[in-house]
Order: C-alpha cells, then sequence, then structure tokens
C-alpha cells in the first residue's frame, strides 16, 4: 500500500486522466482546435505536483537534520536541548522512517559528551558513521521500529585499555512517519574491571597458596606428633614456616597490588615524575642488600630534577624496585648493576636493543603517534642471561624461568607482570635483552681434548646479562645530549659526591 501510493504521488491521477483526456480529444476532429489548450493544462498540473512532491521530500530530510524544537523544561528554565548537553554520560535522539533503509538512521541530537567520545564535528550526522557496532545498531532499530526499550554491550577495543560501555535505547513517543528513540552509552569499565579483578584474585591466590599452605600443615602436624620432643627438628621447621608464611604475605600483597594497578590502568596519569630521583630513592632502600651481596648499583643519569615525564611518582618507584630488585637476585657476587637513564627518544629508539649479538623481545609496544619523545630507564644485570624462548613469558604471573631460582629471597613471579601493567597504564613501552651461554658452544666445547677445552674456554666465554628497558612518554623534548652525568652508588653511597648533588 505504502509503495502504491509513492507512485501515485510521483505520477498523479490528474495527469493520466488528462493524458487519457489528450487521447480522446484527439480522435474527435471537433475537439481538435481544444488539443493545445489542454495538452498545457495537463502539463501545468503535472509540474505542479512534481514540484509540490519535492518540496515535501526536502522538508523531510530537513525534518531529519534539524534538532528538535527548544522546549522549556519550565517557562524561565533551561531547554531540554540544554539539559541533555549537560549529562555527563553520552546522550543521542536517533530518527528512521524505513526499516529497510539502514543508512537512513540519522543522529537529530547529540550532547557534549556523545560528540567528545565520537569526535562528531556537531550535534547530528549518520548514525552509522558514528558507530560501526552491529549490536548497538540493531538495539537502536528494535527501539525506532519495534516500539521496546533494549540494551546491549558496546566495547571500544584497544588493547589491555579497552572501555566497555553498556548502550540503552528507548523509544520517543512522536506522529507521522518518522520514529525516533533515545540512546544512552554508560561506562561500565570500573564495575567490569573489579569483576575481574574479584575473580582473578580469588583464582590466583587459591591456586599459589595451596602449596605453602599444605607445607604449613604438614609441619604442623609433624610438630604435634613425631618431634614432638625434637628441639633440633622443631626449629628447623619453624625456620622453614617462617619461610612460607612471609611468601604468603608477600604474594598476597603482589595481587593486591597488581588488582588496584589493572583496575586503574585504562586511566592515563597527569602528574609528573623525575627518573633521577626514583633510581636514586629506590638504590638507597636496596643499598643493604646490595652489600650483602657484594653488587654495585651504577647509576648513570643527568641531575635530578630538572627533567619531569608524564608519570605517577609512587608507581614509577614501583617499578624501578622491581626491575633492581630482580636484577640483584640474579646478579653475581662482585658484578654490576646498570641503571641507565636517557632521554628525548623516538619511539623506534625506545624499542630498539643496545646488543646486536642478544635476543631482544619488546614485551609491549607504546601506542604509535601518541608522543614524539620519550624517556628511557635500562636496568642491566651480569648474571646467566635467559635464553631466547623463555623470553615471551616473561611478564606472565606467577612464570619463572626455568632452571632459575631467586636465591635466598623467593619471588612471587609477579613482579614483571606489575611493571608491565603500571607502563601500559603509561602509555610506555617495555623491552627485554638478554645473551646467555648457547647450548651448542657448550657442547663444542665438551668434544674438544682437555688442552683445547681450556684454552677455548678462555677463548669463546661470551658475556652473558639481561636487560630490561622501560620507555616513558614526555610531554615535551628536553634537548639532552648523549653524555650524561654518572652516579655511582656502593653500599648506599654515591662515590662521585658532585654528580650527586
Amino acid at each position: 500500500m505504502d509503495k502504491r501510493k509513492s507512485v501515485w504521488n510521483v505520477v498523479p491521477a490528474g495527469s493520466v486522466i488528462g493524458m487519457l483526456a489528450l487521447v480522446g480529444i484527439a480522435m474527435l476532429p471537433v475537439l481538435r482546435p481544444f488539443l493545445i489548450y489542454a495538452a498545457l493544462l495537463v502539463v501545468a498540473f503535472t509540474l505542479y505536483k512534481y514540484l509540490v512532491v519535492v518540496g515535501d521530500a526536502e522538508s523531510r530530510i530537513k525534518s531529519l537534520k534539524a534538532p528538535e524544537k527548544q522546549i522549556k523544561v519550565q517557562p524561565q528554565g533551561p531547554s531540554f536541548q540544554e539539559v541533555l548537553r549537560a549529562i555527563p554520560d553520552p546522550v543521542m535522539i536517533v530518527s528512521g522512517i524505513e526499516p529497510d533503509d539502514i543508512a537512513g538512521r540519522w543522529i537529530v541530537f547529540a550532547n557534549t559528551a556523545a560528540q567528545t567520545m565520537f569526535r562528531m564535528d556537531g550535534e547530528g550526522g549518520l548514525l552509522v558513521s558514528t558507530i560501526r557496532n552491529p549490536e548497538v545498531l540493531e538495539c537502536v532499530d528494535e527501539a525506532l521500529f519495534g516500539g521496546i526499550s533494549a540494551s546491549t554491550v558496546y566495547d571500544l577495543a584497544g588493547g589491555a585499555r579497552d572501555q566497555i560501555w553498556r548502550a540503552y535505547s528507548s523509544p520517543l513517543p512522536v506522529t507521522g512517519p518518522q520514529r525516533l528513540a533515545l540512546l544512552t552509552l554508560r561506562d561500565e569499565t570500573d564495575a567490569r574491571r573489579m569483576e575481574r579483578m574479584r575473580a582473578d584474585f580469588l583464582a590466583n591466590a587459591s591456586h599459589e597458596l595451596r602449596t605453602p599452605l599444605a607445607s604449613l600443615t604438614g609441619f604442623i602436624e609433624t610438630l604435634r606428633g613425631s618431634a614432638r620432643e625434637d628441639e633440633k627438628a622443631r626449629e628447623k621447621f619453624l625456620d622453614i614456616m617462617a619461610t612460607q608464611a612471609e611468601r604468603m604475605r608477600r604474594l598476597i600483597q603482589d595481587l593486591l597490588s597488581l588488582s588496584r594497578i589493572e583496575l586503574n590502568e585504562h586511566v592515563p596519569p597527569s602528574g609528573e615524575a623525575d627518573l633521577t630521583l626514583a633510581a636514586r630513592d629506590v638504590a638507597d632502600g636496596l643499598s643493604l642488600m646490595a652489600r650483602d651481596k657484594r653488587v654495585n648499583i651504577v647509576i648513570r643519569a643527568p641531575k635530578p630534577g630538572l627533567y619531569p615525564i608524564i608519570g605517577d611518582r609512587d608507581q614509577i618507584l614501583q617499578v624501578m624496585q622491581n626491575l633492581v630488585d630482580n636484577a640483584l637476585k640474579y646478579a653475581p657476587a662482585g658484578s654490576e648493576i646498570l641503571v641507565d637513564i636517557r632521554y628525548d627518544l623516538t619511539l623506534e629508539q625506545a624499542v630498539a636493543g643496545s646488543n646486536s649479538g642478544a635476543a631482544r623481545l619488546v614485551l609491549l609496544r607504546p601506542d604509535r603517534n601518541v608522543h614524539d619523545f620519550y624517556a628511557q630507564v635500562t636496568v642491566r644485570d651480569a648474571g646467566s642471561g635467559i635464553r631466547r624462548e623463555f623470553l615471551p613469558r616473561l611478564a606472565e604471573r606467577f612464570y619463572r624461568v626455568e632452571g632459575q631460582k631467586s636465591g635466598d629471597k623467593l619471588g612471587t613471579g609477579l613482579g614483571l607482570a606489575i611493571v608491565k601493567h603500571i607502563i601500559n597504564r603509561h602509555r610506555g613501552g617495555l623491552v627485554v635483552e638478554s645473551q646467555s651461554v648457547s647450548v651448542a658452544s657448550a657442547t663444542d666445547v665438551l668434544e674438544r681434548t682437555p688442552t683445547e677445552k681450556v684454552a677455548s674456554l678462555h677463548a669463546t666465554e661470551p658475556v652473558t646479562f639481561t636487560a630490561f628497558s622501560a620507555c616513558f612518554p614526555q610531554a615535551r623534548a628536553h634537548g639532552i645530549g648523549a653524555d650524561t652525568p654518572r652516579l655511582v652508588i656502593s653500599d648506599g653511597l654515591p662515590r662521585n659526591l658532585k654528580d650527586a648533588v
């Protein structure tokens, strides 16, 4: 029925009747003198109807694109549009006429939050050009042509910084062929992250606490039974139980810290931090541990307090703490840990390696075309290195490289995961480089004679190391050259005091 009406609007019935009349006049000789006047009348009528149809179509298109009338909430109060613009959640009013016309969904109004979120030039535009999510478009169609309210999840992908929105659509009462629907978006990122944080915490805690709890339970039963009167065994078991309890405490602390970081990972920091001051604070805090292991902590960086970066100072300290503490665990006695800080690096320079012969892997890459300059912190130890096949799993939770132990101080396997999530929140990058003794060279040495074996060991023994480089975005370039002051901290005290000031 609608299609027939549309055809008669394009070809009016009066024009058809006029054409039949012209045929009849042409067939009757008596009426032929009036043929020209009748033809002009039919043409004028047809042209008039055509102009009326075109005018109606243009007014309908303008009504779809134009915002609604400014209706006051109160006689002296703001309009409904002004009220909607003040709402912090994205709100849009969508119109449509034909259910089959997907490109006919127009945004007739969008508040300030919606324009900011979707980077709209004005308050209107095509819906499919603004939102390309099929679930949201179907939700809007249900409100427009089904007359029912609906909701769906709208996921804005972006790696670990994804945002999750809930889209609500409701029909609006109107008269005429045009349909209107109200589309509202609500940010549910924090709520979803809280749910995932609780689920991950319970799963990880129950899995990792099972072993120390079983150990504590076994030792308690032993102390209650056969070792009740054995003082030597009791002291040994109590020491092991204290170690397991300390491990559980550190595990719970790291899990809570990781959960808090993941909760706010999608919100970039807005403050400023100084990398040199953070490195000095971390070196001072770990000086006793470094002295016990006879390891020197070397800081090579510009003078503190001059070159800030975009970051959260507490989280920057935690990154430094975890990286230097991890290096101390694997650094051999009498070696050196180097903390090198550089500024004004491009993205390619920040993720590039410093040793062409070492294995390198980018664990986290910054977003492109966001920041022009980066500051880089490299923590390098002279440990045995990490084999190439183990590098991709370094930032996984609870993962520890096979065959490597932390010595007297056992780790939880969460340190690098915490580092990666903090750097991801700062929109930075993380790169690992490592060089270890290859299995092939060791086999080749074993096949030699005793004399050749000793000579080859001294001649071909590679320099092993592991280096983690974290880069953070800078708000501006500082103009720092490659030659930077060098601070050497050993036993908690700087050796070159002039550079320490």
